[in-house]
């Protein structure tokens, strides 16, 4: 009997050490996404690179939300931010850690935010240019469980 419970022990505990559920970081082997580019140098500052992205929650993304036109623009993105979790924001190679997320992001001149972030919950969540939604400055983040 007690070579039994051993050997059963023995079993669940290499089980367990096997067991890839779960057991990795989220945040390695990041999927970089197309750029965002919001505006064109010489041409529409209401021009959007990409309207919409596919996702997958539990996995890891990299976004680079570029400003490349002569106008402010407030990135918003409420439930997309609810629903990820924010491992960095890249700012001209300078670094913001911490938790929670930002409220949006802003641009009051060219140039690119990077977010690497882990979805954590499937759904389609809007984005959105604050004050610039009628000229087609909107998109939807898909994320496939």
């Amino acid at each position: 009997m007690l070579k039994r419970l051993a050997a059963a022990a023995a079993a669940i505990a290499l089980g367990l050490a096997a067991a890839p559920a779960g057991a990795g970081d989220l945040a390695k082997g990041r999927v970089t996404l197309p750029d965002l580019v919001l505006g064109e140098e010489n041409g529409s500052d209401y021009a959007v690179s990409q309207k919409d992205y596919e996702l997958e929650s539990g996995k890891a993304y990299q976004l680079d939300i570029v400003s490349k036109g002569g106008k402010e623009y407030k990135f918003f993105s409420p439930e997309l931010f609810r629903h990820i979790w924010i491992n960095q924001i890249v700012i001209n190679h300078l670094e913001i850690h911490g938790p929670g997320a930002p409220h949006h992001l802003e641009w009051d001149d060219a140039g690119a935010i990077r977010i690497e972030f882990v979805v954590i919950r499937p759904g389609d969540f809007k984005w959105w240019i604050d004050g610039l939604e009628s000229r087609g400055m909107t998109g939807t983040f898909k994320v496939k469980p």
